[in-house]
């Protein structure tokens, strides 16, 4: 069975209108959330819509928050959270490393939502100029595959610069004291650094990398509950088609949430995608690209076949 974006809504609109139909229910079952300080899920949870969705199941939703998306992974395969959302690069990381997830849904891509950032006042005008400098990103992140690519372009080899592997509030740091030449990061923390310093985008993925946000969940608990799986997927189609559109009144909203001034969420947002949908063939051969990248650059333990950790469409 294919499924497209709109049958995809479609199905989600109609699974959580049965949920809604079939009566109360005692949620003494905890569907544990993994999110990121950002984006649909954190929607999702500031509304408290993903609730009721789950009541009938009889589930509760337990949110538990990760400063990023290889920290989220690592929780899902030791089963400390049964379904999150990350970037492109951090499941193949885990799935080369054995982890057991499996992709559920993805986002349209937005490649304007992560860049390499330097100073205002720097000297550096391309990533040529790179060569030689320290580059800060976080290990295994999003971001990770968009430097490679943008070294690539350049015409430098991944050992041209110096990595220094920084979580965001300790790239964040190093910017702004001048210890770091160069900044890999992402939306919201990227227009944060705008909004804040100034500072000045070398170069966004734009051509180099689609940056979808995937859905994954934990194998053993995707396979034996696909309705609580259902119910979110539903849930977060919701938010995506309410908010596409209306990023300041959405910015507004997780302002409080997040601690981040609305111009700076209203900026992020406006560079996020809207539409969940199943993974098709692609976005499978996207992801294949990336982990065959770092497999070549010998960054992953082993190869890995991202198809192998592709939900199947339920019929």
């Amino acid at each position: 069975m294919t499924l497209t974006r709109r049958s995809f809504a479609a199905g989600a609109a109609a699974a959580l209108a049965s949920l809604a139909t079939t009566g109360p229910a005692r949620a003494d079952r905890v569907l544990r959330v993994g999110y990121q300080k950002y984006g649909t899920m954190l929607l999702l949870k500031a509304r408290g819509s993903l609730e009721p969705a789950l009541k009938p199941l009889g589930f509760r939703a337990e949110w538990r928050e990760f400063p990023g998306g290889p920290q989220l992974l690592e929780a899902l395969n030791v089963k400390a959270i049964d379904i999150g959302v990350v970037g492109e690069t951090p499941p193949i990381f885990a799935q080369s490393a054995g982890a057991p997830l499996v992709y559920l849904a993805h986002e349209p891509p937005a490649p304007k939502s992560e860049a390499i950032v330097v100073r205002k006042d720097s000297p550096i005008r391309s990533v040529a100029d790179l060569k030689g400098k320290k580059v800060a990103l976080n290990k295994g992140s999003n971001v990770h595959y968009l430097l490679v690519r943008a070294l690539e372009e350049a015409g430098l080899a991944y050992t041209d610069i110096q990595t220094i592997f920084l979580a965001p509030a300790d790239g964040r740091a190093a910017f702004d004291g001048g210890s770091i030449d160069a900044w890999v990061i992402w939306d919201p923390f990227l227009a944060a650094v705008e909004v804040a310093s100034g500072a000045r985008i070398l170069q966004d993925a734009t051509g180099l990398a689609a940056n979808h946000q995937f859905y994954v969940g934990e194998r053993s608990f995707t396979d034996s509950q696909p309705q609580a799986i259902d119910a979110v997927l539903a849930a977060i189609s919701v938010v995506d088609r309410e908010t596409n559109g209306v990023t300041e009144a959405a910015a507004q909203e997780l302002s409080p949430a997040i601690g981040m001034p609305v111009p700076i969420l209203a900026r992020a947002l406006s560079r996020q995608s809207w539409g969940v949908a199943p993974l098709g063939p692609e976005v499978v051969a996207g992801q294949q690209r990336i982990a065959d990248t770092f497999l070549r650059l010998g960054l992953l333990p082993r190869p890995i076949q991202v198809a192998d950790a592709v939900r199947q469409a339920r019929s």
